[in-house]
């Protein structure tokens, strides 16, 4: 199935702006959540296709919330790739085991997060 909305949970509007801008030219729709109450918020109301996370944010931390999306009987479908400024091989290990299916690092090449997103359709 093709992945047509995605939602991206981030604390940097910079990074929100890039993600966004990036994937609505590639034809998909985009809500964002800057933490993980905005995150669940979104979830609620429309269930993604796919879900962009950074790892450090205030509160709950990327690797807090894709565990608990990913074990949520309602949203353990949706694919997540760890989308984060940790690049160290324990992070991306750690962040494999918390439910994420892919992991990527910033600063986020487009052509990555395109083949990534497309291996995951």
């Amino acid at each position: 199935m093709p992945i047509q909305k995605v939602l991206i949970v981030d604390d940097s509007k910079t990074e929100l702006m890039f993600l966004t801008d990036l994937l609505q030219k590639n034809g998909m729709q985009v809500r964002t959540a800057e933490n993980a109450e905005d995150a669940f918020k979104r979830l609620a109301e429309e269930k993604p296709d796919l879900i962009l996370m950074d790892v450090v944010m205030p509160g709950q931390n990327g690797f807090q919330l894709t565990r608990a999306i990913s074990r949520d009987p309602l949203y353990a479908d949706v694919p997540i790739i760890m989308c984060t400024s940790k690049n160290q091989e324990t992070d991306r290990v750690w962040g494999m085991r918390q439910g994420a299916r892919a992991y990527i690092t910033k600063p986020v090449d487009a052509a990555e997060l395109k083949a990534t997103i497309n291996a995951l359709s």
